[in-house]
């Protein structure tokens, strides 16, 4: 007997298999349809292997349910960031119908709430211009055009004694041509040309002369665009024909004036901070801002503005983050600093809050809630103290006598010590006895 089949008897009131069951009375279209879903599943098990597939028939798939028809997730509740960009689209298919679950997660993505990220990720630092980079200026030594002024020097001084126009000095080789000899001085168009390109060639050498010092750089443009960018020191010659600009790129430090903004809880502050802060590229400070300075004056409050108010000045009443932890504001300053100045070619090494204070019309009542706040945390803290001293000096002075105190006992005893406790020096407080409970014996010991 195969014990592993089941051969009890089928109940009659079971419907069979092979006929699905009658509609029962008074059935609405939803358990009509529930019904239905549980008779036919979407789920079949597997054919036996024994018994070949039905290929005959394809499968139908199911209806795609639209968008519209579904109600969004969180429809109904109002946002309080703007919703994120679509980063994926859908393509209209009119051709037929969708597979079941094509494109739920791109509707589950545009339904979903958006979160502090999603609203963070809609305001980004402007974008530098790529094609505006700092690159090297083609510059030569300064001893080429020293040796060219000697040499241009030396070939006016010839040129001029084989023309005669010099006297010729005894001791010195004769120059002179036998025309000038004979003739005396000779000044033709070829004496004026050769004086002529070697003064120009001279004025060449001393107007393309530059001297850059340490920390200090060129910018180099003509007619309006960018030629390159001198960073070697010394005496050098570039294109006379070019605009120089000069930069600073020292590394510098700069204390901001006291900027007033609100914290989290909209109280007015006063915060004053120090930047240590260099030019990058001076391609693009020079010719992608008007004026790197300004600009840096200008972000350093905005980014204080937008920073403080995340969280509140003090967490007094509440323990929690606050604007006092310096090298969490001054960690969160750098790094917003330095992602709105990095377009501008400037680089940002560090922001320290140097004071942070209240705004001199709530100053006053602040120093007073604050105190106030301190107060109540050291009265509680005192007599939390003063209640655990008391008993454990009622619990020693039971075990010490070894004699059990009754409640009423107990408490008197325990009023009188916080009274001790807490009382200020040299005041004397007068506890009331206690009220004898009912039912307590006259005679019985304390």
């Amino acid at each position: 007997m195969d014990v592993t089949r089941d051969s009890s008897p089928r109940p009659r009131s079971w419907p069979s298999a092979a006929e699905p069951p009658a509609d029962p009375v008074g059935a609405t279209q939803l358990s009509k349809a529930v019904a239905q879903a549980v008779n036919n599943p979407l789920i079949r098990p597997a054919a036996p292997a024994e018994e070949p597939l039905d290929r005959s028939a394809p499968t139908q798939q199911l209806p795609t349910v639209e968008a519209a028809a579904l109600p969004a997730v969180g429809a109904d509740e109002p946002s309080a960031f703007p919703p994120g960009p679509r980063t994926t689209s859908e393509p209209a298919d009119p051709g037929g119908p969708r597979p079941f679950g094509a494109g739920r997660s791109d509707r589950a993505g545009s339904t979903a709430h958006p979160t502090v990220a999603d609203a963070a990720t809609h305001r980004r630092p402007p974008r530098a211009d790529q094609s505006l980079r700092e690159r090297p200026a083609f510059a030569l030594p300064g001893w080429l055009p020293l040796l060219a002024l000697l040499l241009g020097t030396a070939g006016v001084l010839l040129v001029l004694a084989r023309a005669g126009v010099l006297p010729h000095l005894s001791g010195l080789p004769d120059v002179r041509t036998a025309a000038v000899k004979a003739d005396g001085v000779q000044v033709d168009d070829r004496t004026i040309g050769a004086v002529s390109a070697i003064g120009l060639a001279m004025l060449l050498a001393i107007g393309g002369l530059l001297s850059n010092p340490g920390g200090e750089t060129r910018v180099l443009t003509r007619w309006g665009r960018y030629r390159g960018t001198v960073r070697r020191t010394g005496l050098l010659w570039v294109n006379p024909l070019v605009r120089r600009r000069r930069v600073d790129v020292r590394l510098r430090h700069w204390r901001s004036e006291p900027v007033q903004v609100t914290d989290r809880t909209g109280t007015p502050l006063l915060v004053r901070v120090l930047i240590v802060w260099r030019v990058k590229d001076t391609a693009r400070v020079t010719l992608g801002i008007a004026d790197h300075e300004t600009y840096l004056r200008e972000q350093v409050q905005a980014v204080l503005t937008r920073t403080s108010s995340v969280l509140p000045c003090d967490s007094n009443s509440a323990p929690g983050p606050a604007l006092r932890d310096g090298q969490w504001f001054a960690d969160e300053l750098t790094r917003a600093l330095a992602a709105e100045t990095a377009p501008a070619g400037i680089e940002v090494y560090s922001v320290q809050p140097l004071t942070l204070d209240y705004a001199p019309e709530v100053a006053e009542s602040m120093r007073r809630r604050r105190l106030a706040d301190l107060d109540a945390g050291l009265r509680t803290v005192l007599v939390d103290d003063a209640v655990e001293a008391a008993a454990l000096a009622v619990r020693r002075l039971e075990r010490a006598t070894a004699h059990e105190l009754d409640d009423s006992a107990r408490s008197a005893l325990m009023e009188q010590l916080l009274v001790a406790f807490v009382a200020p020096a040299g005041v004397t407080a007068s506890v009331p006895a206690p009220a004898a409970r009912p039912g307590r014996k006259e005679g019985k010991p304390a």
